[in-house]
């Protein structure tokens, strides 16, 4: 996410964009060199206060390196936390009851500028806090704000972790595809096609995701055969549902 983010203010003229990396990648030594980005391998070794700081790491990770990061928040520096599960009081506990935080959950399409993040505002941080976030998060694509922090969690499960979903609903269909006789590359070439298609059509057409299915759906043909079996009481609804749930109760116990 870190490098999607990257991408995206840079493509949108973003300068004074210090990375700290430890490990940095070839493409990122690459920019350093060509002075799009300031590169360091610690927070100590910046100088001055950032105005913002995108904590982008994983959570695991943050719990170990989050206070490096105090010294910016108590000074000032806005927050913006994307990593899963790790609560404001969390962050708080480190970075102090005074630092001004927002959460994040961008996901994966982003990194094509076709993602949404989902975005809390913690207690003191700003209309033009709020604004600021917008704006360096919509590098990735929409934005969205939720009013409770708990929705993160929900936010996490359902678009954080969603594209899995649909890549594992590309593998199922290769799979099916297999079974009912077509090859492997080709079942695969269908189903990524199917999968993709259907999802530019939902971003062009802003009727209910119902409607463009009953758009598809003739009475008593082939697709109506195949949601008979999807829309049944245990199908595929109940199966999401208990999907989310888990994941949910996964970011949960991750605080």
């Amino acid at each position: 996410m870190g490098s999607a983010l990257l991408k995206g203010w840079l493509a949108k003229g973003a300068k004074s964009i210090i990375v700290v990396e430890p490990k940095p990648s070839a493409q990122l030594r690459a920019l350093a060199k060509q002075k799009k980005i300031t590169l360091t391998a610690a927070p100590s070794a910046i100088k001055g206060k950032p105005s913002v700081c995108v904590v982008a790491i994983k959570p695991q990770i943050l719990k170990g390196e989050a206070g490096a990061l105090a010294g910016f928040a108590r000074g000032g520096t806005l927050m913006i936390s994307i990593a899963a599960g790790t609560s404001v009081a969390a962050l708080a506990k480190t970075w102090g009851a005074k630092a001004r935080v927002i959460r994040a959950m961008p996901n994966t399409p982003g990194s094509i500028g076709a993602g949404i993040t989902g975005l809390y505002a913690a207690k003191g941080v700003t209309v033009a806090d709020r604004k600021r976030a917008t704006a360096l998060l919509s590098a990735l694509g929409a934005t969205e704000w939720v009013t409770k922090e708990t929705l993160i969690d929900s936010v996490t499960a359902v678009s954080g972790s969603g594209p899995a979903y649909l890549f594992l609903m590309v593998e199922a269909l290769t799979e099916a595809g297999v079974a009912e006789g077509l090859s492997k590359v080709q079942a695969e070439k269908f189903a990524r096609a199917t999968v993709a298609g259907a999802g530019a059509l939902l971003a062009a057409d802003k009727s209910p995701a119902g409607a463009l299915r009953e758009a598809v759906t003739s009475p008593g043909g082939t697709t109506a055969a195949a949601l008979s079996v999807l829309m049944a009481d245990d199908g595929l609804t109940a199966l999401m549902k208990r999907a989310v749930k888990a994941a949910r109760n996964r970011a949960q116990e991750l605080r």
